[in-house]
């Protein structure tokens, strides 16, 4: 164990380290999102940042590239803000997208199927005395025959003795790109088009789409969305307003999404109209458009309000016209019947 802030060649580093750890700190607990019980103060009592090694120094989170069969060791820092020895466990996970959008990290009783099953610390616990920080190194170790494309997961910490105080989780986000082709994908699924409809026979009525964004390829994406309803031979053309974008889908995950559409003509058959422009970020931040995805469905959307108005029209005209039929079968002069005059 050593003391809570690591030794350093000067004052300076080591006034700038301790502002690092802190800000570090911070930043991965913002960024895992696995929260399922705050402490009594509302604070973890412990930290979790990333080594300073071969890799870097100031790292926000752990990003490797690794070819299937690769195999690399980095390391993870553990300092005890308490007053009391810290006894904490320590596990690999894999992430995934909530229902909230945002990334966490599967529990412990959860079968690893990536990261959680590739990552490996160097034991499955730790003890901190108060006021002191520990490195625990851990390997990451790809099979021969792992598949290509981008994983998400973490090393999450939680106190070891069950039903302790401070239930908080805390860890550190692992971005892992094993090598081979790279397949982003995205489709849409479930699309459906409800019409609301209106009581103005010649108004707008509002529509709602809902559909769901499955991430099909091999690579985190995030989807920018657009939205149209139109009537046959595309008139009447209504596009939503603004969608925000999803969040970062991994592999496999899938983003439910409900969008209204004001101002729809009732036009019989609408037609919904989806479109996805896939967004790819690389390890570095950077953002880059693939080509867009476009999904179609239709909808029968009858203007009853105006079928009812020429229904009661067309009604007011038969009723007219068989009350003027009568009218002149009854002003009819009747005719006398011609008798022939009898022969004596």
């Amino acid at each position: 164990m050593h003391p809570l802030r690591p030794p350093a060649t000067s004052a300076a580093g080591s006034l700038a380290r301790a502002v690092a750890v802190v800000l570090l700190a911070t930043l991965a607990l913002l960024d895992v999102g696995a929260a399922p019980a705050a402490a009594a103060d509302g604070e973890a009592s412990w930290t979790v940042t990333t080594a300073s090694n071969d890799f870097g120094s100031g790292r926000r989170n752990y990003s490797y590239t690794l070819d299937p069969g690769g195999r690399l060791q980095d390391g993870l820092v553990i300092a005890n803000r308490g007053t009391t020895p810290l006894h904490l466990a320590m596990y690999a996970a894999d992430g995934f997208t909530t229902e909230q959008g945002r990334l966490d990290l599967r529990g412990r009783d959860a079968k690893p199927a990536g990261v959680g099953a590739w990552v490996r610390t160097d034991r499955p616990d730790v003890t901190v005395p108060p006021g002191e920080w520990a490195e625990v190194p851990f390997t990451v170790a790809l099979p021969q025959d792992a598949a290509p494309g981008e994983y998400m997961g973490g090393i999450v910490t939680s106190p070891a003795s069950a039903g302790a105080a401070d239930g908080r989780r805390l860890g550190i986000r692992i971005r892992l790109r094993v090598g081979g082709e790279l397949k982003p994908s995205l489709s849409v699924e479930n699309l459906h088009v409800g019409y609301s409809g209106t009581p103005n026979p010649l108004g707008k009525g509002d529509a709602t789409v809902t559909y769901t964004i499955r991430n099909d390829g091999n690579s985190v994406l995030t989807a920018r969305q657009t939205v149209s309803v139109s009537g046959p031979f595309g008139r009447w053309h209504a596009e939503a307003g603004h969608i925000d974008d999803s969040p970062q889908l991994l592999p496999g995950d899938t983003w439910k999404v409900s969008v209204p559409v004001r101002g729809v003509t009732p036009a019989l058959r609408l037609t919904g109209t989806v479109s996805l422009v896939p967004l790819l970020t690389d390890a570095a931040g950077s953002v880059a458009p693939l080509a867009a995805v476009e999904s179609t469905t239709h909808a029968w959307t009858p203007p009853w309000a105006l079928l009812l108005v020429l229904l009661v029209v067309c009604g007011l005209v038969v009723a007219a016209l068989a009350a003027r039929r009568r009218r002149k079968a009854g002003g009819r002069p009747g005719r006398v019947p011609h008798r022939s005059a009898a022969v004596s």
